[in-house]
């Protein structure tokens, strides 16, 4: 993100992220193998650390379990390097909460009590700029959060996601997401150490037409548009307040992914990119899977929604007006998560968060 852009994406502080986004952390423990293969892929660079970057990494705690299983993996591969996790995202993340868990300050076992000589350093960088000194990345991983652009290209006039742009709207959303992927890239392929690798685990759109809260049922992004609209039709917000709520995210195909690291003429490609490894997969909403199982609509209603909360409301709050008091943009935040909650609690079925994602092993030439 860069400029004001910065302040409209946020994910809930405190440690509330994990807890309101547990099928991302599923999404993340499915990533694993491919974690794995990487560190058994990387080549040795004696005498210094190995360098582990987790971008992206909100509170921490969904990828919590995965850098302690990463930690064991380059431990039994180069018992004699030091292991550094570098933690990343913008400047206003909660960096105490994850610091909390790393040190052992929330209850919960820590991977530093498991080992020795790990260094866990933290960026206050997104990804979009330098994160670290050239040719010091051995493996670099992100999941859900590399949908974020950059900055919004322009507000979308009948919907508040690129899912439902058209015309020249997308367009704008299709020119901005490449180049933010193009300089993504050549940020990591600078930083990679040669044979480094990158484990990316990003929302996309698979090749039947699916992403993320549309895959079958209620179309979660069309279910938000819809109660905006309700918004602006019983004068709760202004028709330019709800243009503002334009989320500034784009959901790539596979094609969109590949596109720069396939053509062997693009600078990623000179900077000795290549895919090793690319995929799509569907990781089932927990919530919507418990409730098959408990069957209590209110319970289900009240566990859901948050965790479409926890990553939109910063984005939709930016949109209203300045002119109002805080507490009104609260009341008509909170006014917008309650409707949702009540659609779900009175008719239930068909609503899930279900995970789309691409994903992607990247490797560095040696």
């Amino acid at each position: 993100m860069t400029g004001d852009d910065r302040t409209h994406v946020a994910m809930t502080s405190g440690g509330a992220y994990s807890l309101a986004t547990l099928g991302a952390k599923d999404v993340i423990d499915g990533a694993w193998p491919l974690v794995r293969e990487a560190i058994e892929r990387s080549p040795d660079r004696p005498g210094h650390a190995f360098t582990f970057s987790d971008m992206g990494t909100a509170d921490g705690g969904t990828s919590f379990d995965m850098i302690g299983d990463a930690i064991a993996a380059i431990r039994g591969r180069f018992p004699e390097r030091d292991v550094q996790i570098v933690y990343t995202d913008q400047p206003h993340n909660d960096y105490n909460a994850i610091f909390r868990m790393v040190h052992g300050l929330t209850g919960q076992p820590s991977y530093l009590d498991r080992f020795e000589n790990v260094q866990v350093l933290a960026s206050a960088t997104s990804f979009y700029d330098p994160i670290l000194p050239t040719g010091t990345l051995d493996l670099g991983f992100s999941a859900t959060a590399m949908h974020w652009l950059s900055r919004k290209p322009c507000d979308i006039p009948d919907h508040v996601q690129a899912v439902g742009a058209t015309g020249a709207s997308m367009a704008e959303f299709q020119r901005q997401a490449a180049k933010d992927w193009e300089v993504i890239l050549l940020r990591r392929a600078t930083e990679l150490a040669p044979g480094g690798r990158l484990v990316l685990v990003n929302f996309g759109v698979d090749d039947e037409g699916r992403y993320l809260g549309n895959t079958g049922g209620v179309n979660m992004f069309d279910t938000f548009d819809a109660i905006w609209r309700s918004f602006v039709k019983d004068n709760t917000i202004t028709e330019a307040e709800y243009r503002a709520m334009t989320l500034p995210q784009y959901y790539k195909s596979v094609e969109e992914f590949r596109a720069p690291l396939d053509d062997s003429d693009s600078p990623v490609s000179q900077a000795g990119l290549s895919v090793e490894h690319c995929e799509t997969r569907v990781v089932p909403c927990p919530f919507a899977s418990d409730f098959q199982q408990h069957g209590d609509t209110a319970r289900f209603a009240a566990d859901y929604v948050p965790t479409l909360r926890s990553w939109s409301a910063a984005t939709f709050r930016s949109g209203l007006s300045t002119d109002r008091p805080d507490d009104e943009r609260d009341r008509i935040i909170d006014a917008f998560y309650g409707a949702y909650e009540t659609m779900v609690r009175e008719a239930p079925e068909g609503h899930a968060m279900d995970y789309v994602h691409v994903y992607l092993t990247i490797a560095k030439s040696q």
